[in-house]
């Protein structure tokens, strides 16, 4: 059905243009007649003309051809000698060649013009239609509060949005056609040359700019560009979007501040450490001389007066002997604690297993005549320092074998267990007599102890230094108790290899 409709619009159209080209001709002669008739000369080929023009303007160069054929048949009929015939004496060519010239021009130049017309309408519709595109995009842009303005290849702001209103303080026809860098002062991280070289290779660009607001205050933006192209790939315009991100900026020099003062600090209790391991040392190694003399003029006297003296004298020099003792164990404890700071670390594959074994070998002294249950789990490798670790056991072993002393069955359990990652935890639990962990904070520091000296011995430096070696691994050291309750200690360790040290 679809294609006789069509061919009958086709027919019916060429019938109304055709029909147009002889209506026109056939008034032109009309008027041509009834003007010669009352006296008017030399007006039928204006009207002619004229018919021709009509055609081609409304119909098109199909009529307007057969508009001009039969302008020219009516002119040589009606007007051209001998009249009434369409014969042409020899000296009326001339005249009637140029007439048919004259239509042909007429037709040719309406015709131009139509497409020129018709051209001009295509442009007007395609920019109409462009205006309410970008008229729509433009409504968009201004929905949301980014940052985005558009300027040309000279830097000229052409367009401005209502998020650039809000974050620098103009409004669009204050900003438009200004020079953007020269209004906002743009500070640029690289030469603007740079700049441009790049979004011209690349058609973007994107860095961090200082710019100026219309309150003369500051900001920085993290800014992008794109540049926009015409059909031939010539730049036309550059669109940039702007984020404010001055706190950001603010929050990020000042902790690059806090770093900077917070690895002075560190430095400066480094410095400090070593001062004190020094110190520590120094006055340890010192006391040795002063201290042995104390203790062997005291043996002395102990053999040769023990005779002539009463009981409380010889109890006075045995509580030297055992106070000179006492101090000895704490000096060599301190310089063994000073030496873990300054020693370098070798790193091994170490058996715990190997190790928990010599640490109970060394502390089977303590536990001659007593009735202790061992138990002790799987205890995997890992890499280490080998004689710092065995002290570390040592240390703990002995604390459990001590405070468990009250008991009349002691027991102590020695095991491992999986930590975050590639950490290894390991413990020593016993059942002893445990302590309040409101004191737990006081556990591991150099000479705290959590019990008197009258009912366990000690330095108070073994947990320090088991703190120490295990801080030096890149691990941590914590303890679980109650009083009266037995106590639990932790140190966890990197397994492998590939586990940060620290130096």
């Amino acid at each position: 059905m679809a294609r006789p409709n069509l061919h009958s619009q086709i027919v019916h159209s060429s019938v109304l243009r055709y029909g147009l080209a002889a209506a026109s001709v056939a008034i032109a002669l009309g008027l041509a007649l009834l003007a010669q008739r009352h006296g008017f000369r030399n007006v039928e080929v204006p009207l002619f003309l004229f018919a021709i023009a009509v055609t081609v303007w409304y119909a098109g160069i199909g009529p307007a051809i057969l508009a001009v054929v039969l302008s020219s048949l009516a002119f040589d009929y009606f007007f051209t000698e001998p009249l009434y015939s369409f014969y042409v004496r020899s000296s009326e060519l001339p005249y009637y060649a140029v007439f048919i010239l004259f239509a042909s021009l007429v037709t040719w130049f309406a015709v131009v013009r139509r497409r020129v017309e018709a051209k001009l309408f295509e442009a007007r519709d395609k920019l109409e239609a462009e205006v309410a595109e970008r008229t729509q995009q433009a409504s968009l842009l201004n929905l949301t509060h980014d940052t985005i303005f558009v300027r040309d290849m000279s830097d000229i702001i052409l367009y401005w949005n209502r998020g650039a209103e809000e974050l620098y303080g103009w409004r669009a026809e204050e900003a438009i056609g200004k020079h953007s860098h020269q209004l906002f002062q743009t500070e640029f991280p690289i030469p603007i040359e740079e700049v441009r070289a790049e979004l011209l290779h690349t058609g973007r660009w994107e860095g961090e700019l200082g710019k100026s607001k219309a309150d003369a205050s500051r900001v920085v933006v993290a800014s992008r560009w794109s540049l926009r192209q015409d059909e031939k790939g010539r730049p036309v315009a550059i669109l940039e979007t702007n984020n404010d991100i001055t706190e950001r900026k603010h929050r990020e020099q000042e902790i690059q501040s806090l770093n900077q003062e917070l690895a002075k600090r560190s430095m400066e209790l480094e410095l400090i450490n070593k001062e004190l391991e020094a110190f520590a040392y120094s006055v340890s190694h010192d006391l040795r001389a002063p201290l042995r003399h104390m203790a062997g003029y005291t043996e002395l006297l102990q053999k040769k007066a023990s005779s002539t003296l009463d009981q409380k004298s010889n109890h006075y020099i045995v509580m030297m002997l055992e106070s000179a003792k006492r101090m000895g164990n704490l000096i060599d404890d301190l310089l063994a604690f000073s030496r873990i700071g300054r020693a370098e670390t070798q790193k091994t594959l170490v058996s715990l297993a190997h190790l928990v074994r010599e640490a109970l070998t060394e502390v089977r002294q303590d536990t001659e005549g007593r009735s202790i249950a061992w138990k002790i789990g799987a205890l995997p490798d890992f890499y280490g320092d080998r004689s710092m670790l065995r002290l570390v056991l040592v240390n703990l072993i002995s604390n459990a074998i001590k405070f468990t002393r009250t008991r009349p069955q002691a027991e102590i359990e020695i095991g491992s267990s999986e930590g975050n990652g590639n950490e290894l935890v390991v413990f020593v639990k016993d059942n002893g007599v445990g302590f309040d962990m409101k004191y737990v904070n006081k556990l591991f520091g150099v000479f705290q102890r959590l019990h008197q000296a009258d009912e366990f011995e000690g330095t108070g430096i073994g947990l320090a230094t088991v703190q120490r070696i295990i801080h030096r691994h890149g691990g941590k050291v914590w303890a679980e108790s109650a009083v009266d309750s037995g106590a639990t200690f932790y140190f966890s360790a990197p397994r492998s290899q590939g586990q940060l040290w620290r130096a």
